[in-house]
C-alpha cells in the first residue's frame, strides 16, 4: 500500500500542511524541516507522482461534495453556496446524495473518492457519528485527501470543521421566551445528529438554568419526514392532547415550526399571543408563512465561504484553523412577542 500524506507528515513529525510545502518546492520551510520530511520521502521511495491525490499535484481541480437528501432546505441550500464558491476559486464539484444508511454513505465516499478528487466536503452534521467506530471512514478517507465537515465537528489530522454554535443559539432561544414570560416551552426535534443533539442540549440547559419545572414532559421527537407539514401538526396536536399545555415551540428546524403553526391554525390560536413559536435555520420558509417566522440564523453563508476558503488554503499548502465556529443569530419575527 503506498504511503500518504498523513503517513509521511506522521513519520516525520510535522503538519500534512507542511509535507504539502515541501513537495511543492515552497521556500517557506525550514531546511531541517524540510530534511526530515525529505529524510522520510527518501526511506520510503516515494515519488511525487504516487502522491497525486494526497497533495493536489496534478490536481484535477475537483471536489467531492456528499449530502444525506438533496430535498432538504438546508441541505440544498449549502450545497448550492458551495458550489458557487468552489466555482468562484477555480474547482469544479461532484455531488453525491448518500441517503441516511451508514453503510451505503460509506460506498457513496468510496466511489467519489475513485474520481481523484482534490478534497471532500461533507455536508450536514449526520456523517458524523456517536462512537469512533462509526467515524473510522472519516479517518481512513483524511489520509488521502483533505476532509471538510458543514455543521458538525471531528477531530482527525487532516479535517477541518466549520459550524455554527448550536448550543448557544438554542439556549439564547429558550431564554428569550422565558424572559419574555413563557417558561411552558414545547421542544421539538426531528433529528439525533451531532447538530440535532447540540441543539436539544442548549434547550435542556436553558430550562435548567431557569430552573423550570417538568420541562423533561414537552421535549418531543418527530419520527417521520420534515417536509410533510400536516403530519407534523398532527403529532403536534396529539402532544397537545395527551401532555402538558404549552404556550411556546423552539424547534430544531423550520419545517417543524411550521408544522407547529398550521396546528395553532387549526385550534384557532392566535400566533404570538396565544403561542410563540421559534424555527432554526433562517430558511426560505420564514417568509411563506403568516405571521412570519421568527428563526435562528445559522449563518449557512458564512460558514460555506469560510469552509471554501479554509479547503483553499489547505490545498495550497498553508496552516489553517481546523476548526471555525460561528455564533447562531435570533431573527425576531412576527411569531414572537419580543
Amino acid at each position: 500500500m503506498a504511503l500518504t500524506i498523513y503517513d509521511i507528515s506522521k513519520k516525520a513529525g510535522v503538519s500534512i500542511a507542511t509535507v504539502s510545502r515541501v513537495l511543492n518546492g515552497s521556500e517557506n520551510v525550514r531546511a531541517s524541516t524540510r530534511k526530515k520530511v525529505m529524510d522520510v520521502i527518501e526511506e520510503y521511495d516515494y515519488t511525487p507522482n504516487a502522491f497525486a491525490r494526497g497533495m493536489g499535484l496534478h490536481s484535477l481541480k475537483t471536489i467531492g461534495i456528499l449530502c444525506a437528501d438533496s430535498s432538504d432546505l438546508f441541505l440544498a441550500k449549502a450545497v448550492y453556496l458551495l458550489e458557487q464558491e468552489l466555482s468562484s476559486n477555480g474547482y469544479g464539484s461532484l455531488l453525491c446524495c448518500t441517503g441516511y444508511n451508514p453503510d451505503i454513505r460509506k460506498d457513496y465516499v468510496n466511489l467519489i473518492l475513485s474520481k481523484k478528487v482534490d478534497g471532500l466536503i461533507l455536508v450536514g452534521s449526520n456523517f458524523i457519528g456517536v462512537n469512533e467506530e462509526e467515524n473510522l471512514y472519516i479517518r481512513e478517507c483524511s489520509s488521502q485527501v483533505p476532509i471538510m465537515l458543514l455543521n458538525a465537528s471531528y477531530d482527525c489530522p487532516n479535517v477541518y470543521s466549520t459550524l455554527c454554535d448550536d448550543f448557544s443559539a438554542t439556549y439564547e432561544a429558550a431564554e428569550a421566551l422565558i424572559t419574555a414570560g413563557i417558561s411552558d416551552i414545547l421542544y421539538l426535534y426531528g433529528s439525533v445528529s451531532y447538530s440535532g443533539e447540540k441543539k436539544r442540549k442548549g434547550f435542556l440547559t436553558a430550562m435548567e438554568a431557569h430552573r423550570v419545572p417538568g420541562y423533561e414532559r414537552l421535549i418531543c421527537y418527530y419520527e417521520g419526514r420534515t417536509d410533510r407539514l400536516n403530519e407534523i401538526a398532527d403529532f403536534v396536536e396529539e402532544i397537545a392532547a395527551s401532555g402538558p399545555p404549552f404556550h411556546g415551540v423552539i424547534a430544531s428546524d423550520d419545517c417543524l415550526a411550521v408544522g407547529c403553526m398550521k396546528y395553532a391554525n387549526r385550534k384557532g390560536l392566535r400566533i404570538p399571543e396565544e403561542l410563540s413559536v421559534i424555527g432554526y435555520n433562517n430558511s426560505v420558509l420564514t417568509d411563506c408563512c403568516m405571521p412570519e417566522l421568527t428563526s435562528i440564523d445559522n449563518r449557512l453563508e458564512t460558514q460555506t465561504h469560510r469552509l471554501v476558503e479554509t479547503l483553499i488554503g489547505v490545498l495550497s499548502g498553508e496552516e489553517m484553523p481546523k476548526k471555525s465556529i460561528f455564533s447562531g443569530k435570533l431573527i425576531k419575527r412576527g411569531t414572537t412577542l419580543f
